[in-house]
């Protein structure tokens, strides 16, 4: 039986295919001068046309396109070098449609269908550092974090390269499969997709160190502060009171002494629903 191939740690493939792969092709040689006795079929013998490799660091798969996006969340002021660390590493383009590949490492939303968008990669970075800033007594390193959103699963594989062990949980059908199918070919082992509704959160892998919402409601569920670990923060955006519709970005903290939230920037996501569908 032929053994599969091991994974690779690194997800960037960009050497791989533009490496020439030189088995079985020609190689180029001074042309010959033709002999005046030579045959006419030795003498229109076409030897064939040699392309050279494309130069690294084009397409949408190279490095260096996210190496551009990473200097420009650092321009944003995003400063955790595990974060940029991680949005460098995993490939956006590979969660959006065909259509809008050219837009996947632009600093702006894109629909992937539903009614649904996948995030800023500036909104996503920084919700990521705030929840990396909350682990109090292990700065800096993330624990077992729910995602409530799972959407294309862009954030998803973001996180599991943050996080030990990630539950991501999604209400709509279509796009949880559709996650699936993007995340599959990264064979994340840390990462567990469920659908389900997230209001409720998923008790069973309770409690979490962080807690992340990709979707905007009047309020926290209370559901994720019970299932929120004291020492653990969560972060989601939420409508605030006396704005239509408005959202801003919410920090929650579980403390021994309580509860404590901050309320900063303003952000804009899909509305937080209870349900499957």
């Amino acid at each position: 039986m032929k053994q599969r191939p091991s994974f690779p740690a690194r997800l960037d493939t960009t050497l791989a295919k533009n490496r020439p792969n030189t088995v079985g092709k020609p190689v180029a040689t001074p042309a010959k001068t033709v002999a005046p006795n030579a045959t006419a079929a030795s003498s229109v013998q076409k030897r064939p046309t040699l392309r050279p490799a494309p130069p690294p660091g084009h397409g949408m798969d190279s490095s260096a396109v996210r190496n551009r996006m990473v200097q420009k969340l650092a321009g944003q002021g995003i400063t955790d070098a595990q974060v940029l660390g991680a949005m460098g590493t995993i490939e956006r383009h590979r969660f959006v449609d065909s259509a809008l590949v050219n837009q996947a490492y632009e600093d702006t939303s894109l629909p992937i269908g539903l009614g649904q968008t996948i995030s800023k990669p500036g909104v996503v970075s920084r919700m990521l550092e705030l929840l990396l800033k909350g682990q109090l007594g292990n700065p800096g390193k993330l624990g077992r974090v729910l995602e409530i959103g799972t959407g294309c699963g862009y954030q998803a594989a973001v996180l599991s390269l943050l996080a030990t062990e990630v539950y991501s949980i999604e209400r709509l059908r279509g796009l949880h499969d559709k996650a699936r199918d993007n995340l599959r070919h990264l064979r994340l082992a840390n990462l567990h997709l469920l659908f389900g509704d997230g209001m409720a959160g998923y008790v069973k892998g309770a409690p979490y160190a962080g807690i992340i919402a990709a979707a905007g409601g009047e309020a926290v569920p209370q559901a994720w502060v019970d299932q929120l670990a004291v020492g653990g923060r969560l972060v989601a955006p939420v409508v605030t009171a006396g704005a239509s519709g408005a959202q801003a970005l919410l920090v929650l903290d579980k403390t021994p002494h309580g509860v404590r939230q901050s309320l900063l920037e303003a952000v804009h996501f899909v509305p937080l629903k209870s349900g499957i569908g």
